[in-house]
């Protein structure tokens, strides 16, 4: 289904308002897909997000600082979601022994299990693998770039 099909916009004001329309609209729309794929697994997509972060330590301790900054969702809670996920015994948490005032946040085993187990299942929700060719996926990745990267 096309842009002006979806929201019932027939017209747009120019290619770059349709542009920006239909750039909001499919995020919102994948990232409904990807919620309701995650509430399957007791789990949100920010959760998730602060799982593969951790995962990417590798072993090593994450300060709530570095979660935050390496999230997708700026706007996320990276406390709030730490403390849930060490309610549902995916990381742990530590007080750092360097700063006392700082928080050392690993994943735990039951945590890389749980991505080992989704990583497939996500991998197959993936609707660009699914949608694009290689060189289509790359030129979205790219042109994503430079709407972000322009100046203002």
């Amino acid at each position: 289904m096309n842009i002006e099909a979806a929201i019932k916009q027939p017209v747009f004001v120019s290619s770059f308002q349709k542009g920006i329309i239909n750039l909001y609209y499919t995020s919102m729309w994948y990232q409904q897909i990807m919620h309701q794929f995650f509430k399957k697994h007791g789990l949100s997509l920010q959760q998730y997000n602060v799982l593969r972060i951790l995962r990417g330590q590798k072993g090593n301790a994450a300060t709530i600082n570095l979660i935050s900054d390496r999230m997708l969702d700026k706007m996320s809670n990276a406390s709030r979601l730490v403390s849930k996920l060490v309610q549902k015994g995916l990381v742990s948490r530590e007080i750092n022994e360097l700063d006392r005032r700082a928080v050392d946040v690993i994943i735990t085993k039951k945590g890389l299990d749980l991505l080992e187990k989704l990583g497939p299942m996500v991998d197959n929700q993936d609707l660009i693998n699914k949608t694009f060719t290689e060189d289509d996926a790359e030129l979205l990745s790219n042109l994503l770039d430079k709407l972000r990267n322009k100046k203002n």
